[in-house]
């Protein structure tokens, strides 16, 4: 076999095994983490459970395309003493953000929008909106100063936050407050059609305001693709990826498998005394049942959401499928605030759904200046490192969540195991 072809079938033996490529468990110190090191972290999330800050967990540390570490720990139910198990399925709240706008991506790669398109192209409530300017006694209304683009929600400066800005005496009035959408009989286009006619928080274009923006996101999806945004997603992402257990809403024969929520507004956590709440277990699986919230709205399980952000680490692609082009990935994951302030943590701006960390000294927490993510209200978060090829997921069930560095100390853990 002379040399050039030798180096052609090497070549498309990359190329299968990235298009091939499932997740499954290897020996850590295959893809350059320490097993030794690892325990630490397990000891450390155990700590948690010991010491009645958490009810349980799952962690899952993906490098370079292979699970390094799955870990479950506590419980499930700690009434019960229901173990926790690594396929448990867990509220993800924000984390269905990304989803969305890989979704919104997907219509723009088919032609069916771009995102510098006006949103009231496809829900004309939007073409005119205003905005509540806070004053000296109150706010005052007035008119927004330009229409707000897809582009605007994706990054979330179009504005518009989870209604107590200045005019949230008329966002009560409407029932639109909070993040929270299962309880809502009405389908979410229903939904964000109402939310039109009420005074933003911001001009667009001009601050960064965390809000209903992927909520909007979601009713677009519904308009341009006419399918239900549970239908849509399950077409484009949960088949292909085999996210098999990845739900706006509980099945019935999965039930025993959701995590409880639990709170902790002290030193101890305690299950809330709401249960149809969304600081209490919700209505994910007895409800209406009817509003697909892309802000805040689904279900997963560590294992499926560790797929979806392998796929967008390889740059679209994942077990044979292309979701999405690399060039969209590229475009996603990298900071379009430009001037606009991101207000919560210092060296990091947002992309197109996910944080991206554009100063590493300026955050002062291990990682890596490239890396991209977010987290939920029920606690959980995840991240993304290219430079490692690296994928953390960690779901757990508590909210509020008050005295925890978990989140810092999973970090830490996660950075201290690599040897490579």
């Amino acid at each position: 076999m002379n040399k050039s072809v030798r180096i052609l079938l090497i070549a498309l033996g990359v190329l299968s095994t990235i298009w091939s490529q499932s997740l499954r468990q290897v020996r850590p110190e295959s893809v350059g983490l320490s097993s030794e090191r690892l325990e630490r972290l397990t000891h450390v999330m155990e700590s948690y459970t010991a010491n009645n800050q958490l009810s349980g967990g799952v962690t899952l540390i993906l490098r370079k395309g292979k699970i390094a570490y799955f870990d479950a720990f506590g419980y499930r139910d700690i009434e019960t003493k229901d173990i926790m198990e690594k396929d448990d399925i867990f509220r993800i709240a924000s984390q269905t953000k990304a989803i969305i706008s890989v979704g919104i991506m997907i219509l723009q790669e088919r032609g069916q929008l771009l995102i510098s398109d006006l949103v009231g192209k496809y829900i004309s409530e939007f073409n005119e909106t205003t905005v509540a300017e806070q004053t000296d006694d109150g706010y005052k209304i007035v008119p927004a100063k330009r229409k707000i683009t897809i582009r605007d929600l994706l990054t979330h400066t179009a504005g518009i936050g989870y209604g107590w800005g200045p005019a949230k005496d008329l966002w009560e009035k409407a029932e639109i407050q909070g993040w929270y959408f299962a309880h809502r009989d009405e389908p979410i286009l229903a939904t964000i059609k109402r939310m039109a006619s009420l005074p933003m928080d911001a001009h667009p274009g001009e601050k960064y305001v965390y809000g209903y923006n992927t909520d909007i996101l979601g009713a677009v999806i519904e308009v341009v693709s006419r399918k239900p945004l549970d239908q849509f997603l399950r077409e484009e992402f949960f088949s292909p990826l085999q996210m098999d257990d990845t739900h706006f809403y509980i099945p019935k024969d999965k039930a025993d498998r959701l995590a409880t929520v639990y709170s902790s507004e002290k030193s101890e956590i305690s299950i809330s005394p709401n249960p149809g709440h969304m600081v209490g277990q919700g209505h994910y699986a007895h409800g209406p049942q009817k509003s697909f919230s892309g802000g805040a709205g689904l279900l997963s399980t560590a294992n499926d959401y560790a797929t979806f952000l392998q796929m967008m680490l390889n740059g679209g692609i994942y077990n044979k499928r292309r979701i999405l082009s690399r060039k969209s990935v590229e475009l996603m994951t990298v900071n379009h605030l430009q001037k606009i302030n991101f207000p919560w943590t210092t060296g990091t701006g947002f992309g197109l759904g996910f944080y991206t960390l554009e100063d590493l000294g300026a955050r002062g927490q291990l990682g890596s200046e490239g890396e991209y993510g977010w987290g939920g209200a029920y606690h959980s978060t995840y991240w993304v490192d290219p430079s490692e090829e690296l994928v953390v997921v960690y779901f757990t069930q508590l909210i509020p969540a008050a005295n925890l560095d978990d989140h810092s100390k999973l970090r830490a853990m996660v950075y201290q195991a690599i040897i490579d």
